[in-house]
């Protein structure tokens, strides 16, 4: 998939009036997930997303103790001055198309690396144990 085939996915997914808003979407949330996601993860996600996105991704340096998910939701809802509803819709936007390039296999591995709470993201349940 080329940068702009998955701009237009995630324009239709998101129903972004424009391409321009797509892709300020993707730079926020691909950045935002840099700053969560390490090692070999991190690597593999960076090679199955095309070059433009890889580079967004790739650019950030990863925070030692990421976020949950709701905690990446509101960071990205304060550095977009956007509100968290609006944030989480982006997020999802982007990161369910992501998911869609990648595979179930990387999905389950950046799941199970990343902190509670991504699931939902990526468009997945999130099953935890009883106590």
């Amino acid at each position: 998939m080329t940068f702009t085939q998955m701009l237009e996915k995630i324009r239709y997914e998101g129903a972004y009036p424009t391409r321009e808003r797509a892709e300020a979407v993707v730079r926020a949330v691909l950045t935002g997930l840099g700053r969560q996601l390490t090692g070999d993860e991190r690597v593999e996600l960076a090679s199955c997303l095309p070059v433009e996105a890889a580079r967004m991704f790739a650019s950030q340096i990863p925070d030692p103790d990421p976020l949950t998910g709701w905690g990446f939701v509101k960071d990205l809802a304060t550095r977009a001055g956007g509100t968290p509803a609006t944030a989480r819709w982006d997020t999802g936007s982007v990161l369910k198309v992501v998911a869609q390039l990648v595979g179930d296999d990387l999905v389950d591995r950046i799941l199970a690396q990343l902190p509670s709470g991504y699931a939902l993201l990526f468009g997945r349940i999130e099953l935890t144990r009883a106590a």
